[in-house]
C-alpha cells in the first residue's frame, strides 16, 4: 500500500491551513493535552454525548472518543470538495426520481434493470409518486477520503438517515471551551446553524397545501435506537418536538400529533425510522414503530417525509459504482468527485478478481453499515480471508470489492504522544425546495488504533472537530483575540462572557446555541 498522504506536513513540509495548530501544539505540553482530554470526557459525560452498541454484553451506551487536535482544511480546497458534493447530491436526486418515474437511466442501458427493481432497496410503493419539492434525499452524508492533496474519493453515499451531524456540532462546542487560545488564531467557518438550515431545509418542502406555518417534528424509533441522543439532540437545537410513532396518528389522510391540547396537524416528518418500520400498514405489518397510515398521507400529497422511502436505493453499494454516470447521464458533466475504484462480486470476472486478491482488497455487504460484515485483506488473517472466500461463494451478489486507498492521516493526540491515524470526512448536504445547502467541514472520522483503516465508532474509531478556515491566509501568529472575533458571532452558554466566535460574517445571523 502506498505511503498516505500526511495533511498536516504534505509532501514538502508544513501545509499552510496547518501553521496555526502547528504552534500551537509546539507550545502546548502532551501533559497539558491529558488535561485536556479528560476535561473533555467529563464534559462529554454530563452533557450525555453516547452511542449504543448492543449485542455485545455489558453497558450498550459508550462514549465516542473524541481527539483534540482539529483537522484543518483550507478554502480552496473546500469549495472544491464541496463543489464535488453539490454535483453529486443533485445527480442521486435525479436518479431517485427517474428510477421510480419513467426510468430513463435503465432504458439508456446505464444501469442493468435487475440491479434496481430486484434490489431490497427499492420501494414499489414510491413508483410514480414524486415527494413535495421533488426532492428524495434531503439530508446526505456523503463519506470522502482523501489519499493526495488534490485527490478526494467518494466511499460511500449515505440518503437513508445519515447520522454524525450532532458529534460535528458537539465537537466544535466542546473545542470552544476547552481551547479558546487557539480559536482566537483562525478564522474558521461556523457549523452552529445547521440546525437553522435543517429546519429551513424541512420547511420548505413542506405540501403545497399546508395551512400556515409548516410545524415540524423529528420521528424517533425510541431511546433504544443507537441514535437516539443525536434525534434528541437535533430537535431540542431545532424547537421542535421529537415524537414516537405512538405519538402520531392519521386521520383522513392527515398526520396528527396528539398533544395535551389535542391533535395538531403535522405537515413535516423528519424520519429517523427505517423504511420497513415506517408504516405497518405499507411495509412490516407488525412494527411497532411507525404510524399506520402514514404513506396514504405521503401519498395524498398531505405530509413530507424526510428522506423519501426509497431513497436507499441511491446509497447501495452495488448502485455506488455506477453514480458517475448518473452524473453524466442526468447532468451532462463530467464528474468532480471520483468514486473508489469497485468490484461487483456477482459478476463472473470480478468475483474471480476478488477472490485471487482478497489480500489487497476491502470486501464489504453490499447491504452493510457501521463497519461490520467487513475484511480489510491486508490487515487479515489466513482463515479470515478463506472464511469471506466461501461468503462471496455463496452469497457473490451480497459483496463488493475494493482497492485498499492508502487513507490520509491527520495528527492524533495517542498514550505515546501525537501520531498520524487515518480519516475519513462526512459531510452533510441538504437539500430543498431552495436548493442546496452544505455546512463547511463536517464529521471527521479517525482510527484511533495505529495502522487501522476502519474509522467507525462501532469498531473503536473516533472523532475530530473539522476546520474549514474562511481565508487560505496563514494564521498571524501574535494575532490577538479581539482581532480573531471582530467578524464573529457564534456564543454557547459557557460563553457569554468570553464572546468566543468561530470567526466570519456568517456566524453573525446565527441565534446562540445552548448545547450542553
Amino acid at each position: 500500500m502506498p505511503k498516505a498522504f500526511d495533511e498536516m506536513n504534505g509532501n514538502d513540509g508544513l501545509r499552510a491551513c496547518f501553521a496555526g495548530v502547528a504552534r500551537w501544539l509546539d507550545g502546548t505540553s502532551h501533559d497539558a493535552l491529558g488535561v485536556k482530554r479528560r476535561e473533555a470526557e467529563l464534559l462529554f459525560r454530563r452533557i450525555g454525548i453516547t452511542f449504543a452498541v448492543y449485542g455485545e454484553g455489558g453497558d450498550p451506551e459508550r462514549l465516542i472518543p473524541f481527539d483534540l487536535i482539529p483537522r484543518v482544511l483550507g478554502q480552496g480546497e473546500w469549495q472544491r470538495l464541496a463543489r464535488g458534493l453539490e454535483q453529486r447530491v443533485r445527480a442521486l436526486n435525479l436518479f431517485l426520481k427517474d428510477v421510480y418515474g419513467k426510468r430513463d437511466i435503465i432504458r439508456a442501458g446505464k444501469i442493468p434493470e435487475s440491479l434496481i427493481l430486484g434490489n431490497e432497496t427499492y420501494r414499489p410503493i414510491m413508483e410514480g409518486f414524486v415527494p413535495p419539492g421533488g426532492v428524495y434525499t434531503h439530508v446526505s452524508g456523503i463519506d470522502v477520503v482523501r489519499t493526495a492533496p488534490d485527490e478526494f474519493f467518494v466511499l460511500e453515499d449515505n440518503c437513508r438517515t445519515p447520522s454524525g451531524v450532532s458529534y460535528m456540532l458537539e465537537n466544535r462546542e466542546a473545542m470552544m471551551r476547552l481551547f479558546p487560545e487557539l480559536f482566537a488564531t483562525h478564522r474558521i467557518a461556523p457549523v452552529g446553524h445547521y440546525p437553522e438550515e435543517l429546519l429551513e431545509t424541512l420547511k420548505s418542502v413542506a405540501p403545497e397545501r399546508c395551512p400556515g406555518t409548516p410545524r415540524v417534528v423529528l420521528l424517533t424509533p425510541g431511546a433504544y435506537n443507537s441514535a437516539y441522543y443525536e434525534h434528541c439532540f437535533l430537535a431540542d437545537e431545532m424547537g421542535v418536538e421529537c415524537v414516537e410513532g405512538a405519538d402520531l396518528f392519521v386521520r383522513d389522510d392527515i398526520v396528527f400529533m396528539r398533544t395535551t391540547n389535542g391533535p395538531q396537524r403535522v405537515d413535516v416528518i423528519y424520519r429517523r425510522i427505517d423504511d420497513e418500520y415506517l408504516d405497518p400498514e405499507a411495509f412490516l405489518p407488525d412494527s411497532m414503530l411507525g404510524v399506520p397510515g402514514l404513506m396514504r398521507a405521503y401519498r395524498a400529497g398531505n405530509v413530507a417525509l424526510a428522506n423519501a422511502p426509497g431513497a436507499g436505493i441511491a446509497d447501495d453499494k452495488a448502485i455506488y459504482p455506477y453514480v458517475p454516470e448518473m452524473v453524466r447521464f442526468y447532468l451532462s458533466e463530467e464528474p468532480l468527485l471520483s468514486n473508489v475504484p469497485t468490484y461487483l462480486c456477482e459478476r463472473d470476472a470480478d468475483r474471480a478478481y476478488v477472490l485471487e486478491h482478497l489480500d489487497e482488497l476491502v470486501v464489504k455487504l453490499t447491504h452493510g453499515s457501521g463497519g461490520y460484515g467487513m475484511l480489510v485483506g491486508p490487515h487479515s488473517t489466513h482463515a479470515q480471508r478463506e472464511e469471506f472466500a466461501a461468503r462471496i461463494k455463496a452469497k457473490p451478489a451480497e459483496y463488493i470489492a475494493q482497492p485498499t486507498l492508502a487513507l490520509s492521516t491527520v495528527p492524533t493526540l495517542v498514550e505515546a504522544g501525537i501520531a498520524p491515524r487515518h480519516v475519513d470526512l462526512r459531510p452533510f448536504i441538504l437539500t430543498g425546495g431552495k436548493g442546496v445547502r452544505i455546512i463547511p467541514g463536517g464529521l471527521t472520522r479517525v482510527a484511533l488504533r495505529e495502522g487501522s483503516l476502519v474509522v467507525n465508532s462501532s469498531q473503536g474509531g473516533g472523532t475530530k472537530d473539522t476546520w474549514v478556515l474562511e481565508d487560505d491566509a496563514v494564521p498571524a501568529s501574535g494575532q490577538s483575540q479581539s482581532q480573531s472575533q471582530s467578524g464573529g458571532g457564534f456564543q454557547s452558554q459557557s460563553q457569554a462572557q468570553s464572546q468566543l466566535h468561530e470567526g466570519g460574517p456568517q456566524a453573525q445571523s446565527q441565534s446562540q446555541r445552548q448545547g450542553g
